[in-house]
């Protein structure tokens, strides 16, 4: 192992090991003393950890702790009837950003306080799994999310048996599978020059640059490239599905394409998503230039790195706000929509009353109905209006808002109307 001779050459530029290839230079003063790297001693870079990790760490857990804690609440309160899957999943979704919150961020707080690495080659190893195991889980549950979203509208029938439990037993597994390697190539090392001083690196993991570079990439494939391509096909489809079909009924709102609980629930999925592209797409164009060009990406300030890595943290305090939002917002839209729908039936039963005394004409309107789902099985609705020479047009959606499965009741388009004798 090759190790500068020179003062010039002691590293005093870099603020984290984990970026460098092998371990910085020390020189010996001429007083005796020793010359550390900047690495080696508290920087501005860990003074930089220490104060917004912090700030994370709170925002973060108060956060998610509140998600979780009204989603068990929800499902006590609706005990009787089974879990909706959109619930199930976020609520995983908030376990993977606790896991990011409690086992990432004291580590990178402690870690920064201490600057080498206080613990046993055990702990290095084992909190080197947990540093990405959380950040995994949550790209896998945004991947089941977007993956049930998808059949949720375009494919109600298809796969719709425990297909939540799969998915979110395949993105545990897989987080398991993916975070493992970590707990192999990091490892307790002494540096070399310098007695007593213990760091958990990744030193010497590798047989050539170009295994590391393949590691490197393979871990961005898994966590950011593969859900961004999962995201913009199951979204892409959705709404290239919601646009034709809004087309083929432009005179009707878009509630006859995809009901309003949907709706809601694809937009606060979609926005989450945003929010995760957000946070990382900056720190892994980062990483990429770092890794394909780097003597140019040298030349930037190496706090820069580490700052958009704290950035991508973010998002595991954004998911939160998001659901909040949409929750608030959601409920406040239902209780609007009920009292006008109130106000609508109260005036709608008066006018109906005036028709009636005034000798109106009745209206049979039948609607040739599903029951149960069972297709062989049909039974005529019947419903009786009063209308005065009008053609009285009835169009609903069924609406599952917990369960989102297909509903029981399937009313057909067409209208057959057959107009009754006037009552003596």
């Amino acid at each position: 192992m090759k190790m500068p001779q020179t003062e010039d050459e002691v590293n005093e530029k870099i603020y984290d090991h984990r970026i460098m290839p092998d371990w910085s230079n020390v020189v010996n003063e001429t007083n005796g003393t020793m010359h550390y790297s900047k690495d080696m001693i508290f920087n501005d870079g860990h003074r930089l950890s220490i104060t917004v990790y912090s700030i994370l760490l709170v925002l973060s857990s108060i956060g998610n702790s509140t998600v979780l804690y009204l989603i068990v609440k929800r499902r006590w309160h609706n005990r009787t009837r089974s879990p909706s899957r959109i619930d199930i999943m976020l609520m995983h979704l908030a376990i993977a950003d606790l896991m990011v919150t409690f086992l990432l961020m004291p580590l990178e707080i402690a870690w920064a306080y201490t600057v080498q690495w206080r613990s046993t080659d055990f702990v290095c190893r084992t909190m080197s799994f947990f540093r990405v195991f959380g950040l995994y889980l949550s790209s896998f549950v945004l991947v089941s999310i977007s993956i049930d979203r998808y059949y949720a509208i375009l494919k109600p029938l298809k796969f719709s048996t425990n297909r939540g439990r799969i998915m979110l037993a395949i993105a545990w597994i897989a987080s398991v599978i993916c975070s493992t390697p970590q707990a192999f190539i990091f490892h307790l090392e002494q540096h070399p020059k310098v007695k007593g001083y213990y760091q958990c690196v990744a030193f010497h993991s590798f047989p050539t640059e170009l295994h590391k570079l393949i590691y490197q990439i393979s871990n961005m494939c898994a966590m950011y490239a593969f859900p961004l391509a999962t995201f913009i096909y199951c979204y892409g489809r959705i709404y290239l599905e919601i646009y034709r079909k809004s087309f083929a009924r432009f005179r009707r709102s878009n509630d006859d394409v995809l009901g309003r609980a949907k709706k809601r629930t694809l937009k606060m999925t979609i926005t989450i998503v945003i929010v995760f592209v957000i946070c990382w797409t900056p720190y892994y164009i980062m990483c990429l230039w770092f890794w394909l060009d780097k003597p140019s990406a040298d030349n930037v300030n190496p706090l820069l790195r580490k700052i958009l890595f704290i950035f991508a943290c973010t998002n595991s305090c954004m998911n939160p706000l998001v659901y909040g939002v949409f929750n608030i917002r959601g409920k406040t839209n239902n209780n609007n929509t009920s009292v006008h729908n109130r106000h609508t039936s109260l005036s709608s039963g008066g006018r109906m009353a005036m028709k009636e005394r005034n000798g109106s004409a009745h209206t049979v309107v039948t609607l040739p109905a599903v029951i149960n789902g069972s297709y062989g099985d049909t039974s005529n609705v019947t419903q009786s209006t009063t209308l005065s020479n009008d053609i009285f047009t009835i169009s609903k959606i069924a609406e599952d808002i917990e369960k989102e499965k297909p509903p029981k009741i399937i009313i057909s388009d067409s209208i057959e109307l057959a107009h009754m004798p006037k009552s003596q």
